[in-house]
């Protein structure tokens, strides 16, 4: 990959789908979202959920399925969702981080990868939660210039078509329009509607 050590990119997509996050309030958290049948809780307890299992597996205690589990969502989720943002960013903050190797069950039985890897597959769920979660609460998004190229990078690694369907991770992708934007086409790569709810 172009950019083997993407730490500050992924630290920065997390820092802003914090931003993005603090603007809900209780009314907000039985929306839909872009994520088929799921509610802005729904996604929140994933995105909170995630951080800390990626936290544990930065830490070599990924293989601990507890950890992944998603929660009820905490007193204070905004507190809670940004707790889990700084743990995840800060686990990630030691020099072995990208060639440390990961646990990750999340992405099937005995998944195992380094954590430069790790850290791609992080950076790219932020970016595209981080657009889940702003159009559920109707706020603005923006992709980053510099976030461009690594995350459309990144998506292409991401199979399609018969491949696609033997993973739960994302839905299959769908087509773009000639017009289309980067960010159109990460979305639609990883199965997402960038029009939606339209």
């Amino acid at each position: 990959m172009s950019t083997p050590d993407i730490r500050d990119l992924n630290r920065r997509a997390v820092d802003y789908s914090v931003e993005i996050v603090s603007h809900l309030t209780p009314d907000h958290l039985e929306r839909p979202t872009p994520c088929a049948a799921w509610t802005v809780a729904d996604l929140l307890a994933h995105m909170t959920v995630q951080h800390r299992g990626f936290a544990a597996a930065a830490r070599g205690n990924g293989a601990d399925l507890d950890v992944w589990k998603a929660r009820p969502l905490a007193a204070d989720p905004v507190r809670d969702y940004a707790d889990a943002a700084a743990e995840v960013t800060a686990a990630y903050d030691r020099p072995d981080i990208l060639e440390r190797i990961f646990d990750l069950p999340e992405f099937g039985t005995g998944a195992r990868a380094p954590g430069s890897m790790a850290l791609r597959a992080h950076f790219i769920d932020y970016v595209v939660h981080g657009w889940d979660i702003a159009r559920a609460l109707d706020v603005p998004y923006r992709l980053a210039d510099d976030f461009v190229e690594p995350a459309l990078e990144i998506t292409g690694m991401v199979p399609t078509g018969g491949a696609r369907a033997a993973s739960s991770a994302f839905a299959a992708e769908l087509p773009v329009t000639p017009d289309a934007t980067p960010l159109d086409h990460i979305l639609a790569h990883l199965g997402r509607n960038p029009s939606w709810p339209h």
